[in-house]
């Protein structure tokens, strides 16, 4: 009977499964838009209201997409850059509660997003076939090339417009 996938392979599994076979460049570009369709009409309270108790609002998912992107575009910059960077991994829970994504503005946070991710894409899309190849050894998931790692991006973006979808029915918006 083969091992179970650690923690770290199923959330990749669960990244490119959202993906699936789309294009991840296609689901990069549009991802700024989507999410503007996404948390349209909402009022700042419904922007505050988790899914569930324990789970995210709508304004700290907007605000971890921000920040994720930020580390994202260290992490592109460094693999582009260097030799096989050795990266951390980074607690997504304690940066939402230390960094206080409750109380950021979601506006400001799909803002930053939008600026990040139109860098991101510009310097994604110079990328050759041979930077595709390049590697970050990740201090959890270990080596990871960056074409993987920008598929792996367009899956998280499809998870949380999932999560966003998800957060309005809940919240009856």
């Amino acid at each position: 009977m083969p091992d179970a996938p650690s923690p770290f392979q199923a959330y990749v599994a669960t990244l490119l499964d959202a993906l699936g076979a789309r294009d991840p460049f296609e689901v990069l570009a549009g991802t700024p838009e989507d999410l503007r369709r996404a948390v349209a009409g909402l009022s700042s309270e419904q922007e505050q209201r988790p899914e569930a108790p324990g789970k995210w609002s709508v304004r700290q998912t907007l605000q971890h997409l921000a920040d994720s992107e930020l580390v994202g575009a260290f992490r592109f910059r460094m693999i582009l850059a260097h030799d096989a960077p050795e990266l951390p991994a980074y607690d997504q829970d304690a940066w939402a509660e230390r960094l206080h994504y409750q109380e950021v503005d979601s506006a400001a946070s799909l803002a930053d997003f939008t600026v990040f991710r139109a860098a991101n894409l510009r310097l994604l899309r110079c990328a050759t076939p041979e930077d595709l190849k390049r590697v970050m050894r990740h201090s959890e998931r270990g080596d990871e090339p960056l074409g993987k790692m920008i598929a792996m991006y367009a899956g998280h973006d499809l998870v949380h417009l999932a999560q966003l979808h998800r957060i309005r029915k809940a919240i009856g918006a």
